[in-house]
């Protein structure tokens, strides 16, 4: 049971049939006081969590489950940052202090966690697409329902988003709202044309001086009982030849549009929400946010810092941030911001672009140093790497850096527009691996697989601080074709990483440590983990030999080829999936080459893995350091631990 106290409104809705049934449309104001004071005050104290985006949709989250009979009616919140408050007032509220930790609550929708998440969600852009073909079901099963999408002005600029409203536009018969959240902002400032119509929109005197004429006749169209379809068509025509020639983006695509009308005005919003009910077909409203609404250091300072602060002082707004008592080394992230700005210095071909994620992946070091050749190309992952391709067919060498799991969604780009052309295109795959409280949504666990399968591509995955930066040496030196780079979240191993370039021939491991008894394989970061197994060994006197493999592809078939020479017990171990990750392709090489050996594969399992801490995660999935030991030992006196049926 949680010791946080909800106010005495707030006290009374465990779900929202409690909110319509209980509470006055005049008492929404104080509800949503209650439940903004409500989230300040768990997250303040537990952290690791998201914040400005729910504070800014207090008003619209308590106003949607006000007007519409959720979970009847179906709401789908894009991305889901902003569904805290959706959370709590859906059964919740109880469970929320144990947001993003293992065994506790998602920090986003999720269909297995309530019936009100009505839609799985985490990545951008989806919710128009999943309410439409949620009304399009519903309307072939005779099912009279509503259909509610809401998303940010930063997912509508994704191709996908388009996509849904492009095809909403042809199906005038299904009931499907869309709640365009615009506050100017994904997680860092919102960026591109999108961003200046709609600013456009708000700031017109014109247009804002007919729209409140408009809300009072929208406002009677019930007072016209059957007819109330013919006046509301008659009002959209009118509307298209004055106030809607600023907003024709939305009705070219067949689509009504109201708004822009106040975020944070609840009784307004139920009373706007409640007229478009009566309207048939897809419909748009367009609702003002302020991100950190409410609380006066999130609504005045720095946007991106307070979206997800960690824990802080609610009353003097104060971060607080740990200071370690020595040097600590650096986040991956900032390795990369850092290096790609010396090397560009260098190299005045080299150009960095990044989707929407400036701040996350540390290119903003860029922007601000080189502002011509940093582009920030707003949620459009697939965008991003055929802009990349575009670059590198003029000569230039773009460093592309998506967050693995986001990379997902552009996959064909880099298979038809970057290898397939064999395009210098350098790909920095940020959040490799288990990325911690964000969850199955988030963890980077397919690139090494997806990327190896991919004619012309290089794979690497450095071990520390000074690989990377060697890698990103590596592959801007002449034209290596396609090369992916990726690296885990958080931070490293080394204080001093600022090291002097040196090349890496592609397709080179090395041998880290020798050992007699068994060979431990390994890729990446997760490298580290293997240091110190290897050190836990030594005390139980098991020789254990350390390879850091380095790429996936090419492998180094001249170093598998000494190991498989010198041991008959290898481990291989990956922050990555076990199902064709860089283990299958130590097997296939095994194969091919007709040695024979006892292997442990040790990796993710073939299932999505929930949200956790990451060292709370590699050891439900069997590859912390203690799996490692346990998987020497029990070689040594031959046996094959199967890891995938331990954590399966």
């Amino acid at each position: 049971m949680s010791h946080y106290q909800a106010g005495p409104l707030l006290s009374q809705i465990d779900f929202p049939k409690d909110l319509r049934d209980k509470i006055n449309i005049d008492q929404l104001p104080q509800v949503s006081d209650e439940l903004r004071q409500y989230i300040i005050d768990v997250i303040s104290e537990i952290g690791n969590s998201h914040f400005g985006a729910s504070l800014g949709v207090v008003e619209l989250t308590v106003a949607i489950h006000y007007a519409f009979n959720t979970p009847d009616d179906q709401l789908i919140w894009d991305v889901g940052h902003q569904a805290y408050g959706h959370k709590i007032l859906t059964g919740r509220r109880d469970r929320f202090h144990t947001n993003r930790q293992k065994g506790g609550i998602s920090g986003f929708p999720k269909r297995s966690e309530s019936e009100f998440d009505t839609f799985g969600v985490g990545h951008s852009s989806t919710s128009i697409s999943g309410a439409l073909g949620m009304a399009a079901a519903n309307k072939y099963k005779k099912d009279n329902r509503h259909h509610i999408a809401v998303i940010g002005d930063g997912s509508m600029t994704a191709g996908l988003a388009f996509e849904g409203l492009n095809h909403a536009g042809s199906l005038q018969d299904t009931n499907l709202l869309v709640i365009l959240n615009d506050n100017c902002m994904s997680i860092d400032p919102n960026v591109g044309a999108l961003k200046e119509y709609l600013m456009d929109i708000t700031t017109s005197h014109t247009y804002n001086k007919v729209k409140d004429e408009v809300w009072n006749l929208l406002g009677k169209i019930s007072k016209f009982g059957p007819n109330a379809q013919t006046i509301a068509s008659k009002i959209s025509n009118a509307l298209k030849g004055t106030l809607l020639k600023h907003s024709n983006y939305f009705e070219s695509l067949n689509f009504r549009y109201f708004g822009p009308v106040d975020g944070h005005d609840s009784i307004g919003l139920v009373n706007a929400l409640n007229d478009l009910k009566d309207i048939p077909g897809p419909k748009i409203l367009h609702v003002l946010t302020k991100k950190g609404k409410g609380y006066a250091p999130a609504e005045e300072g720095n946007a991106t810092q307070w979206h997800a602060p960690g824990i802080f002082n609610k009353e003097t707004g104060e971060i607080i941030k740990v200071i370690p008592k020595s040097p600590q080394p650096p986040k991956y992230q900032d390795v990369f911001g850092h290096t790609i700005v010396e090397l560009a210095e260098q190299n005045s071909k080299i150009m960095g672009i990044t989707p929407a994620m400036p701040s996350g992946c540390s290119l903003n070091i860029m922007m601000k140093a080189m502002p011509d050749r940093a582009f920030d190309v707003g949620i459009a992952e697939q965008h991003a790497v055929t802009f990349s391709a575009g670059l590198a067919t003029q000569g230039l060498v773009p460093f592309c850096n998506i967050y693995s799991s986001f990379m997902q969604r552009a996959y064909d780009q880099v298979v038809h527009d970057v290898a397939l052309q064999n395009l210098n295109v350098v790909f920095c795959l940020d959040r490799g691996g288990l990325v911690g409280a964000d969850g199955a949504t988030h963890h980077g666990a397919y690139d090494l697989s997806y990327m190896r399968s991919i004619p012309n591509m290089i794979v690497s995955a450095p071990m520390n601080e000074e690989e990377l930066r060697n890698l990103m040496y590596t592959a801007q030196l002449e034209n290596k074709g396609p090369f992916s780079i990726r690296y885990p979240r958080g931070n490293g191993m080394m204080t001093n990483w600022k090291t002097p370039f040196k090349e890496i021939k592609v397709g080179t491991g090395r041998r880290v440590k020798n050992g007699s008894d068994v060979a431990f394989l390994t890729i990446g970061a997760i490298g580290n983990y293997t240091t110190k197994a290897i050190e836990i060994l030594s005390e139980k006197n098991i020789s254990a030999a350390h390879y850091d493999m380095r790429f996936v592809k090419p492998l180094d078939e001249l170093l598998l080829h000494e190991v498989f020479s010198k041991f008959s017990r290898v481990i291989t171990v990956e922050d990555g999936c076990l199902m064709g990750g860089m283990g299958s392709a130590i097997l296939e090489f095994m194969a091919d080459h007709n040695y024979t050996a006892k292997v442990v594969r040790l990796g993710i399992p073939d299932k999505f893995i929930h949200h956790g801490t990451q060292e709370e995660l590699y050891q439900e999935c069997f590859y912390d350091t203690d799996a490692m030991v346990k998987s020497a030992e029990k070689l040594m006196d031959g046996i094959i631990l199967n890891a995938a049926s331990l954590v399966g």
